[in-house]
Formats: C-alpha cells, sequence, structure tokens
C-alpha cells in the first residue's frame, strides 16, 4: 500500500451551543490529528521534491501529520453531502468569516463564529487541514509536521535568501523567516563573512553592503542580553523603518513542503472515498458507506495561490486517478502560485512592489487557459489534465491588480486578452481592497489614506452557490467580469491616471508591481533556486494591466456591488506607505476610501473636482431606492442572494447621507 492514513479524533463537540441552522440542524466540532505513512519511492509522491532525502520509518515509509477540524452537521440526513474544504491561510481559519460574516476564531465554537450560518444553512461539512510544514504552532493555527531532508544522515545545504522590512524603530534582531510564526533556515555557518548583508531605501535602488562585522548571526534575548544563533539576524544599530534588508545565506536542513500537496490530496481522498482508516477508526464524514459526492475548496491570497499551484502540478488526481475536488474558488490569489514544492521554500512570501519583490511566487503560466509565453517561448496552462480538473470560479480585487498581476490570470504575456477556460470563470470585484473584514470599517494610520472597507463577502456566497450548481448539474455560472483589452478597460497606469480626478492630496500610482522575466538557477523547475537573487531581464517584461476608472476615480469594469454602483466615495485597491516608512511606495494589498463631499459648499471649499453627495442623489430616500435596484440587478443575474440584497438595503437606510 502506497499511503497509510490514521485519524485521531481528540476534540468532539456541540458547534455554538447546538444552535439548529434552519433543516439542517445542529452542528458538531472534530478536530484532531491526521498521520501520514507513504512509500517515497512510490510515482505517487515522487514528485515532491527531496522526498528521497527524507527520514524513513523501520518499514521504509516516510510518516508526516496535521491538525484537521471539521464542522459538519450532527444528522448527516440534513446536510448536502458537499466538503467545503477552506485551505488555511498561514495556518488561520478564514471560510466562516468570509462566507458568513463571522467573528474570526481558529478554533470556531460559539454562536459568532457561525455569523449569519450561511454555510450551516447550506449544510456543508467544512473541513480544514495543515499543509504549510514551516508554520509553528500558536494562536490555534492548523500546522503540518513534515521531514527535514538529508543527505545520507549529513545535513544538506544551499543558498537562500530573507528580506527584513520593520514598520516601527527600535527593532534589533529578527528570526531568518523574518517572523515569529515561521521556521527560519539555519545558518549552515554564523560566519557572517560567508553570507551577503544588504539594505536599500527602494525596491529599485542599489544595494548598499552591511560590512560583515556590523551585524551577527543572533538574537536579543528576553532580558536584553545577545545570544549566538543560526536562526537569527542582529543588527545593532537597528533596522530602519520601511527600508529593505536583504540576507543571502548558505542554509541548511531544509523541510519536504512538498508533501503539503500529497497530504491535502489524501485526506480529501479518504474522507470522499473510504470507510475506515488503517487502523479501523471509521471516517467521521461516511455512515454504512453513505458518505459525501462532492468536494470543493477555497482559499484566499497565500491558500488561492496554493490551489491554483495544486491543480497545475497535477494533484487533483489522487492515487487511483480520480477527481479530488470537483471544483476550486481560488479568492485574491492574484497570478500567483505559492512557492512550496522547492528546497528551501518560503511559501508565506509573495511579491509586492516594494516587499518580496524578487521571491518567485508570480511566473508563467498565469492563466487557466494554454497560452504562449511571448518572452519565453513556453506553451503552458494550469487547467491541462481534462479528466481530473475541477471547475474553477477565481475571484480578485483592484488591489491584485496593482500588487499581485492579476491581468496576466486573463491576458497573455503582451496583454492581449484570452479566452476563458471552458472549466473557468474570473470575476473582478470592483473597487476593493485584497482584506477587508466584513465586520469592520476603515482603518487609519495603517497607509498614507483611509484604507478600503467596501465589503464583497456577498458575492462570495452567490459565487459558492454558481459553483456548486455548474458542478451538480451542469448549470454554467455567468460569464467572467473582468477588464479588458479590447474594449480599453484594461490598461496601463498612466491612462487611467489621465482620467482619474484631481483629488487633493492624492496621486494616483505611475505603475503596478511589475514582473520582468527572472532566472533562478538552470534547476528551478525541478525545484531548486542556485541564484540568489534572481537575475531579472529587464528587456523582458510582462503586460501587467490594471482597470480604467470614471471621473470619480472608480474603476468601471468588473462586478460591482451596490455600494461601487451607488458610491458615496471613490474605492481604490492602491494606497501608500506612511510617513517615515518608505513612504513612496505603495502600501502593499491596502486600498483607499475617499470620501464624496457632503454638500457643494463642503466640496467648493476643499477643491475637490468629484459631485457632491447633495448633488449625486438629492436625498436619502433616493440613494436608498438606486441602491435596491442595484441589489436587484445582480440578484437577477446570479451575482447576488436575495438575503444580501436585503442586507444592502438596510445598510444604505442607516447611511449617514443628506436628507
Amino acid at each position: 500500500m502506497d499511503t497509510q492514513i490514521r485519524i485521531n479524533i481528540s476534540t468532539r463537540e456541540s458547534f455554538a451551543d447546538g444552535m439548529t441552522f434552519g433543516d439542517v440542524g445542529a452542528y458538531e466540532r472534530l478536530a484532531g490529528e491526521v498521520a501520514f505513512a507513504i512509500d517515497p519511492e512510490s510515482p505517487h509522491y515522487s514528485m515532491v521534491v527531496d522526498i528521497e532525502n527524507a527520514t524513513r520509518n523501520e518499514d521504509g515509509l516516510v510518516e508526516f501529520a496535521t491538525d484537521f477540524t471539521i464542522l459538519k452537521p450532527v444528522e448527516r440526513a440534513g446536510g448536502n453531502r458537499r466538503i467545503l474544504h477552506d485551505v488555511n491561510n498561514r495556518g488561520n481559519l478564514r471560510a466562516l468569516q468570509f462566507f458568513n460574516d463571522a467573528v474570526h476564531s481558529n478554533a470556531p465554537s460559539s454562536p459568532e463564529h457561525a455569523g449569519n450560518g450561511f454555510l450551516m444553512r447550506r449544510g456543508y461539512s467544512i473541513v480544514w487541514s495543515g499543509w504549510q510544514g514551516d508554520l509553528l504552532p500558536g494562536e490555534g493555527r492548523q500546522t503540518m509536521r513534515v521531514p527535514t531532508a538529508r543527505d545520507n544522515g549529513s545535513a544538506i545545504t544551499g543558498v537562500t535568501r530573507s528580506e527584513f522590512i520593520v514598520a516601527d524603530p527600535g527593532v534589533m534582531s529578527l528570526p531568518l523567516s523574518s517572523n515569529d510564526y515561521t521556521i527560519s533556515y539555519e545558518a549552515a555557518s554564523i560566519e557572517t563573512a560567508q553570507a551577503t548583508f544588504t539594505v536599500r531605501a527602494y525596491e529599485t535602488d542599489l544595494r548598499q553592503a552591511i560590512a560583515s562585522d556590523a551585524w551577527r548571526f543572533a538574537r536579543v534575548g528576553d532580558d536584553g542580553s545577545v545570544v549566538d544563533s543560526a536562526a537569527d539576524c542582529y543588527l545593532p544599530e537597528g533596522f530602519k523603518p520601511g527600508w529593505i534588508y536583504e540576507l543571502v545565506y548558505e542554509a541548511k536542513n531544509p523541510l519536504v513542503l512538498g508533501l503539503g500537496f500529497t497530504g491535502l490530496r489524501d485526506l480529501i481522498s479518504f474522507l470522499l472515498h473510504d470507510d475506515r482508516d488503517s487502523d479501523g477508526t471509521p471516517n467521521p464524514l461516511r455512515d454504512d458507506g453513505a458518505g459525501m459526492e462532492r468536494a470543493y475548496a477555497w482559499g484566499r491570497s497565500q491558500s488561492g495561490r496554493f490551489l491554483r499551484e495544486f491543480v497545475y502540478q497535477g494533484y487533483n488526481s489522487d492515487t487511483k486517478g480520480r477527481r479530488v475536488f470537483d471544483g476550486i474558488s481560488p479568492h485574491v490569489a492574484g497570478g500567483g502560485r505559492v512557492m512550496i514544492n522547492y528546497r528551501f521554500a518560503q511559501p508565506g512570501r509573495h511579491s509586492r512592489q516594494h516587499v518580496d519583490h524578487l521571491f518567485p511566487c508570480d511566473h508563467f503560466p498565469f492563466a487557466y487557459s494554454t497560452t504562449t509565453d511571448h518572452l519565453t517561448g513556453k506553451t503552458d496552462g494550469l487547467l491541462k489534465r481534462p479528466e481530473t480538473d475541477p471547475f474553477v470560479i477565481h475571484t480578485h480585487t483592484s488591489a491584485e491588480y496593482w500588487e499581485r498581476r492579476a491581468s496576466l490570470v486573463h491576458t497573455d504575456s503582451l496583454g492581449n486578452d484570452i479566452p476563458d477556460h471552458e472549466r473557468a470563470r474570473v470575476f473582478f470585484f470592483t473597487g476593493s481592497q485584497h482584506n477587508a473584514d466584513p465586520l469592520a470599517g476603515p482603518k487609519i494610520g495603517v497607509a498614507r489614506h483611509p484604507s478600503n472597507p467596501l465589503n464583497t463577502t456577498p458575492l462570495l456566497r452567490a459565487l459558492l452557490n454558481a459553483l456548486d450548481a455548474w458542478s451538480t448539474d451542469g448549470t454554467a455560472p455567468p460569464d467572467s467580469r473582468v477588464p479588458r483589452r479590447d474594449d480599453e478597460t484594461a490598461v496601463e497606469a498612466s491612462v487611467a491616471g489621465n482620467v482619474f480626478p484631481a483629488i487633493p492630496g492624492v496621486v494616483h500610482p505611475d505603475h503596478p508591481n511589475r514582473l520582468f522575466v527572472q532566472d533562478h538557477g538552470p534547476d528551478f523547475d525541478a525545484g531548486f533556486m542556485a541564484i540568489e537573487p534572481p537575475a531579472e531581464d529587464h528587456a523582458r517584461e510582462y503586460a501587467v494591466l490594471i482597470p480604467q476608472v470614471d471621473s470619480d476615480g472608480i474603476e468601471v469594469s468588473g462586478l460591482r456591488t451596490p455600494q461601487v454602483e451607488v458610491p458615496l466615495a471613490t474605492f481604490t485597491g492602491w494606497n501608500y506607505r506612511v510617513d517615515g516608512s518608505a513612504p513612496n511606495a505603495l502600501a502593499g494589498l491596502t486600498g483607499s476610501h475617499l470620501l464624496f463631499a457632503a454638500t457643494e459648499a463642503d466640496r467648493e471649499k476643499t477643491g475637490d473636482p468629484r459631485p457632491s453627495l447633495k448633488q449625486r442623489y438629492g436625498s436619502k430616500g433616493r440613494y436608498v431606492r438606486l441602491i435596491a435596484l442595484a441589489a436587484q440587478h445582480l440578484v437577477e443575474q446570479r451575482l447576488l442572494l436575495e438575503e444580501d440584497a436585503d442586507r444592502y438595503v438596510e445598510i444604505a437606510m442607516q447611511e449617514r447621507i443628506v436628507k
């Protein structure tokens, strides 16, 4: 047998104080650990980088394990016989927060964690499991324990790179992973002369070398003492806020992180098909041979990139050749995939204009359809296995066009529109930022302008229903909603900048996060990066486009919520970093919320060219009616649920605008 799976349920308890959810009834929460033992010689695992170097047990198998959590109906008959796997983001559980508008928790148990009950009322069995093997335990994160690769008992070494950017002054030491929740790859030697440490103010600036005697592989202890550490970087003068510090060093003991793919594949396959595990423990999602009919996966940001790579690398086919996920929905993944099945991989990093810019999470292919990369001559696509490819509903926000090269999901390397893959749809959530908590408003002080609070969770609910219908009975979802080159709604930043209004104190960005052909070494496709930092060929640049805007600065294409269709502000997917911390760089994935003036007098006082609320709507009653009409239009297109249309009207009635 290639695979042994053992499921240990350590927690079984009522969910949300026994609350019932419509006809589905009450839910229960299961949690514990899944242990795997796999044959490293099997072709089903041979694609995992360094699997041949992983420690084996006395039976010659490689062992690893993951946390898991399941929320399921107490009465199986009440459920819809569908798994929704929420691919965790850095160990954090997000589906209830973004589908149920619930209070976030990594151990959901109370009524507030059920939110509006959407997923429960639909009858889903919601599954979480670890996949990122370099996460440290803590704060309830779902983690995975994977082996370290060794060469016949000796340490494996190789060049790797870390990047540090701090937000506040006074920081003198950091883990080599740059955070406190991820395992650091230790330096093979703590002799600083064997490493290269540089600093620069902005990503495009020349690197300035930091002398080898001006820093140490060390950390500041709790008592203030400085202790040598192969897993930390110590800079006595302190890290300057916003500056980019880059450390290239010889690391040791890589983790076999590619097992994150096989672990998810094998767990979902087990939950779908098997009655019992390898020790005879019953499958918690099957009774008397009856169990789940379909499995879907949703992931946001990092975990959306994980899903794109999972499918591209062929892991949606289980060890018996069966389709694993019938449908997937990567959310705010942009054009990227996750860097995991590599030696010394760092799957928590992703490229932005100023932060982690050169880490390789964005490389061809970007689109679900097969295209040709005119810069390298390669031809490829994410969906290329018709027998096991899932249906895909890909969603992203304005922020991904600016920082995560989202246009490459639906254009080729030259910026030309490409047709949808027959099994994929792409939806641009107009005007929204990467992460807007449905229970929170704009944040002040995290960037130059107030952050963008635009809530798009209602769109996620409607599109999950569409994905289920597509998979269940072949009902095709609505057509993709993206900016296009052929109708000039996908443009270069300078074109949109010429239309963007001259709002006092607001400067439109010159360009999004650019992407050039990179060279990571000859064996990059096999999972080994030899060139750090990678070489960039500035003669070969991918066309990264952004959505065109109207005279209010609001994007004209995409899937527009009622709050965008009938706006009270200009919503953008871009913002700038705060003063004193690289203020001329984009503020990552944070957008802006730029309110309209209430009256003409207010508008004239500030010199704002955008019409005031009074001029636009005249009265609150008219504003509410327009919101209701916009919401109903989306309902008719199957892009909004009736219950959410009612919610938009309720919110509109609470807005403080002109009477």
